[in-house]
């Protein structure tokens, strides 16, 4: 089921999320689906349960979209439930960053270049795998998502400051997007 994508501002958005219980096998497939939907429906390459008013450690990401700029992408899909970052490379990259929640907005923001992540699988599989380049970027800026962090968190303040004005238009609801959006504080 495509969701309202919640938007800067929303509450849930800032909340540390829960771990999923594994127990509920139904649920998180359920989620997962919905992620899913709603990512498609909105032409992003990733998607947190927090941006779908779900305050669970569940992310969704899909490397298709961004194929043409990285070939290495095409097929990369994932679904993580909660996952954990168990090693992150010294060397850091920035890339300029935008997000379903915070529509309108892009960014420069550094992250480690490699991660390797411990988490389950969309059927409920435990996995440890390694990520580098964009496929570690999209990663990392979801499962910012779980600890209540926005890119926008993470900009050098001088930038923060230039778009305070867009980040407080967004919040008010002054925003029109190409998805089903919401702002629910």
């Amino acid at each position: 089921m495509i969701r309202p994508i919640y938007l800067y501002g929303s509450e849930v958005l800032r909340e540390v999320a829960v771990p999923a219980e594994l127990s509920k096998k139904e649920e998180i497939a359920a989620l997962i689906q919905d992620l899913w939907d709603t990512l498609a429906a909105s032409e992003g390459c990733g998607l947190a349960a927090p941006q779908i008013g779900e305050s669970v450690r569940v992310v969704v990401v899909d490397g298709d979209v961004m194929a043409d700029v990285y070939p290495y992408l095409k097929g990369f899909k994932r679904a993580f439930v909660n996952p954990e970052v168990i090693e992150e490379s010294k060397e850091q990259v920035s890339y300029n960053e935008g997000c379903l929640s915070v529509p309108g907005i892009y960014c420069d923001v550094l992250r480690p270049k490699k991660i390797k992540v411990r988490y389950y699988d969309g059927d409920l599989q435990p996995r440890e795998e390694e990520f580098d380049n964009f496929a570690a970027r999209m990663i990392q800026h979801e499962f910012s998502h779980l600890d209540g962090v926005l890119f926008t968190d993470l900009v050098a303040p001088i930038r923060r400051k230039l778009i305070g004005r867009k980040l407080q238009g967004i919040s008010a609801g002054k925003v029109a997007t190409h998805y089903k959006s919401t702002l629910k504080k």
